[in-house]
Parts: structure tokens; C-alpha cells; sequence
């Protein structure tokens, strides 16, 4: 591959962007399907792959707009059903947050954790009621979490199967 032929620097810059998105399912700040699908769109203007990188851009639109639905009605389906609030949510994402720069590596997950159990014990009183509702809380973000990075993969798949085929 010649990084001077402007082919390859679009597809390495594609690459990098969905590279970029599938590790924006787990780092705080990068917005995983739109970096995937906005490496899939740099692919299919400035590329040159032929008439099918419009189809696969447009595979990779239903895909994303699919998972970003699916990620956010699937698991605030099942909290609403073990009656988890959002405000829990809000406590567990910015104590999340904020341990994911205090605690570098596994911050994210202690700071979330203890937010919702935090929030939780003091809206139910005891620890026997809060920690229920905890694990649910954590089984959505990892449900959430799961569903953002098959669709950044699908993603993946269809450009890498674009930029074979085409």
C-alpha cells in the first residue's frame, strides 16, 4: 500500500475512524456508531469504490440507526420493568465518569457501580433493596454496551466486505 495514493489514505482513515468507534463503546467521550458510520461515509465520497460503497453506506445508515434504537429502547424497556429510575442512571454515569479519570482502567465500572447503589440505597433505605436494583442497572449498561458494539462491528463487516467487492 502507498500512503500517496489517495485510495489508500481514504481507506486507512476509514479504518482508523471505525477502529476509532468500536473503542468509543467503552471510553467516555467517543461516540461509537457515529465514528463507525462516519468512517463508513469518508469511504464512500471520497474513495472512489464504485456505485457499491453507496450501497454499503447505506446498509451501514440502517445498521447504525437500528443499533442506536435497540441499545436505548431494548435495556430502558427492562429498567423500567424492575422499576430502576433514570436518576439512578445519571448517579451511576457521573460518579462513572469521574472514576474513569480518578481510577484509570476499571474507574468506569466502580464509579457506575457505586453511583447506582449509592442513589439507590438512599431512595429505598437498605442495602438488601438497593443492591438488587443495582445488578439490573448494570446488566443494562452491559446489555447497551453489547448491542453498540455488535452494530459498530456489523458496521466494520459490511466496509471491509465493500472495500473487497468493490
Amino acid at each position: 500500500m502507498d500512503l500517496t495514493d489517495s485510495q489508500a489514505v481514504v481507506s486507512v482513515v476509514a479504518a482508523l475512524a471505525i477502529l476509532g468507534g468500536l473503542a468509543g463503546v467503552v471510553v467516555p467521550g467517543l461516540p461509537a456508531l457515529p465514528l463507525c458510520w462516519g468512517g463508513v461515509l469518508v469511504w464512500a465520497v471520497f474513495g472512489g469504490a464504485g456505485p457499491g460503497r453507496w450501497a454499503v453506506l447505506a446498509a451501514a445508515t440502517v445498521v447504525v440507526a437500528g443499533g442506536t434504537v435497540v441499545k436505548y429502547a431494548w435495556p430502558g424497556r427492562n429498567l423500567k420493568r424492575t422499576g430502576v429510575p433514570t436518576s439512578s442512571l445519571l448517579a451511576g454515569g457521573l460518579l462513572g465518569l469521574v472514576g474513569f479519570f480518578v481510577v484509570p482502567v476499571v474507574g468506569l465500572v466502580l464509579g457506575f457501580v457505586g453511583g447506582v447503589w449509592g442513589a439507590e440505597r438512599l431512595r429505598l433505605g437498605s442495602n438488601q433493596l438497593a443492591w438488587p436494583a443495582t445488578v439490573q442497572a448494570v446488566k443494562a449498561a452491559g446489555l447497551s454496551m453489547l448491542v453498540e458494539f455488535l452494530a459498530g462491528l456489523v458496521v466494520a463487516a459490511l466496509w471491509v466486505a465493500g472495500l473487497l467487492l468493490t
